[in-house]
């Protein structure tokens, strides 16, 4: 963690330390729409999360139109729900009611993660139309878990809302795309509205749970090694100054 404050503000102060004129700052507060996915055909995507990106925003003008930009802010209700063909016990490292624990075939796992994260990016952007333009964004960042609560669907009470911190990787990689415009409502200030993808490509599970064959007196057949990513659908909604 303090190595985590220490970047934080370090980035700060860079961002500070470069020329005002050539940078313009904001906010977004942007829904989102996030899903899972694992590399085996056994684990399948089957519910999406709700959640909200809130943070600060900042861009760089090296050139009229194109801007190196960077980010922080957080990430809520990242994630999504899975759906576990076999039988198994895949939250393994987090400390869940004994009934939880062991679940059947055909279970839905769902992820409600946090996360603070930190894009970096290139602004390409149109010439003004009245007071109007158009711009495309890719995007590489980090984001750091915060909180991992997960629920079984379905399940007893004491399965929903558990502390699943020790099943989540603490860092989540990820590349992403935005596109949009901007509207200017004065002479420093702009609205901006997109839409935007994210895909994550680093594993945000720990994979030490394990599959259970039901014919065998519950007895781990193999292990639970999948690779889960997390990829969301943005609404890109902001201010800049």
């Amino acid at each position: 963690m303090k190595k985590i404050v220490v970047f934080l503000c370090f980035f700060t102060i860079a961002s500070l330390a470069m020329q005002a004129q050539d940078m313009r700052f904001g906010f977004q507060l942007s829904p989102t729409f996030g899903w899972m996915t694992a590399n085996s055909n056994r684990i399948n995507p089957s519910g999406t999360n709700l959640g909200l990106k809130l943070g600060m925003v900042g861009e760089y003008y090296f050139q009229d139109n194109y801007a190196l930009t960077g980010g922080l802010g957080f990430y809520f209700n990242a994630g999504g729900t899975l759906l576990y063909e076999r039988a198994g016990n895949f939250w393994s490292n987090s400390d869940l009611p004994e009934a939880c624990k062991l679940q059947p075939a055909q279970a839905k796992l769902k992820h409600s993660l946090q996360f603070v994260e930190i894009p970096v990016g290139l602004k390409m952007r149109t010439r003004e139309f009245g007071y109007t333009r158009y711009f495309f964004e890719p995007n590489l960042g980090f984001g750091f878990r915060t909180q991992a609560i997960g629920d079984i669907i379905g399940a007893t009470d004491d399965c929903q809302d558990v502390n699943i911190r020790e099943d989540v990787n603490l860092l989540n990689l990820f590349w992403g795309i935005n596109a949009g415009i901007e509207y200017g409502i004065s002479e420093s200030t702009a609205l901006v509205g997109g839409l935007g993808m994210q895909f994550g490509f680093s594993d945000i599970t720990r994979d030490k749970g394990n599959f259970i064959d039901s014919d065998n007196d519950g007895t781990p057949e193999s292990e639970e090694d999948s690779k889960g990513i997390v990829r969301a659908f943005v609404i890109r909604l902001g201010v800049m100054f």
